[in-house]
């Protein structure tokens, strides 16, 4: 268990915030541009992406970039 403890860890510390949580909910729905999914929030657009990198970092989330639209998916 302790092998994977540093990979749990980015999991949970995912899921730990609302925001992160409310994109996993609306990705639940299908596939999303990041300005779709940053539009709720009240939030400059940087930060946002702090949050989806994050998701993207600890595996919850895969994006991909096509001209100048990030379309993340789960």
């Amino acid at each position: 268990m302790e092998q994977y403890s540093e990979r749990l860890n980015g999991i949970f510390q995912a899921l730990a915030d609302p925001t992160r949580r409310a994109v996993l909910g609306r990705l639940g729905k299908g596939p999303a541009s990041v300005s779709e999914l940053a539009k709720p929030f009240d939030i400059a657009l940087p930060f946002f992406m702090k949050h989806i990198h994050f998701l993207e970092d600890s595996g919850w989330i895969r994006t991909r970039k096509e001209g100048r639209v990030r379309t993340c998916a789960i």
